[in-house]
């Protein structure tokens, strides 16, 4: 069983219960209830004391990150019925509530990916029926909890129309936006973004009249030149960075993956 050709990055959680025992049939979408990009989202989900997972996590940036292989039950809907048959998604947000938006590019971003889990298991036609008999489920169904959200959850039958008109098409499904270089003071931090670029020499010019950072799509410092993860989780251990809460604040106003650094600095521990 393969996982999507879209992933742009591969943060596992060790939160789920190994091996499905049922076919793919259903696809579970919910709401992060924040705004977030994928590589944070999916750190959420790194503790073994969250108890939950995704096994996609799409982010307010649009990144879509690995959680849980497809071939694993993720812990997401609270009901091992639907876990078991489902591919879950968790969706970043362009607002907090009381409607927590999506923001156009992330939906699109999202209809691509339930195409290509469709198209990869067999699942045609892609059905929203308000109930656990279609394809696509909420998470409201099986908990009580306002998920996937206002809007979101008014998206259902408009996001199962436009997968299954791509998927009668064979339209391709679209690329991630790869050239782009975002201007930011954390790449974490969607709100401070002053521009979006094709041309890198255009980001830098403007990361330097603002005295910021330029990211690629997958979050990389790429001006000023950024350290490694293996140079930042040694300086981790020589205390450069603090220790708890305030290390991986630190790191994370600084345009790095905490989580990525931690599992590097436990290694080099061991």
């Amino acid at each position: 069983m393969s996982n999507s050709p879209l992933v742009q990055a591969t943060i596992l959680s060790p939160n789920h219960s190994g091996r499905r025992n049922q076919k793919i049939t259903k696809i579970a979408i919910h709401h992060a209830a924040g705004v977030i990009n994928g590589r944070n989202l999916a750190g959420i989900f790194v503790p073994r004391s969250r108890r939950a997972s995704a096994n996609y996590n799409l982010g307010s940036d649009g990144v879509i990150v690995l959680g849980v292989d497809e071939a694993n039950r993720a812990w997401t809907t609270s009901s091992s019925w639907c876990d078991n048959r489902a591919v879950t998604i968790e969706v970043g947000n362009s607002t907090r509530g009381p409607q927590w938006l999506v923001s156009d590019y992330v939906l699109n971003r999202l209809i691509d990916l339930v195409t290509d889990i469709c198209r990869r298991n067999g699942i045609y036609p892609c059905t929203y029926t308000g109930g656990k008999d279609g394809v696509l489920q909420k998470h409201e169904w099986y908990k009580s909890t306002n998920c996937p959200g206002p809007y979101l959850g008014s998206k259902f039958s408009y996001i199962a129309n436009e997968v299954n008109k791509r998927l009668s098409g064979n339209n391709t499904v679209s690329k991630p936006t790869s050239g782009l270089y975002r201007v930011r003071r954390s790449f974490s931090d969607v709100k401070s973004q002053k521009g979006a670029f094709k041309n890198l020499d255009n980001a830098k010019r403007c990361a330097d009249r603002f005295r910021l950072k330029v990211f690629d799509a997958n979050g990389k410092i790429v001006y000023p030149v950024g350290k490694t993860i293996d140079q930042l989780a040694r300086e981790v251990i020589s205390g450069k960075w603090g220790n708890g809460e305030e290390r991986k604040r630190r790191l994370t106003n600084d345009g790095y993956n905490y989580y990525a650094v931690q599992r590097r600095v436990n290694e080099l521990i061991k």
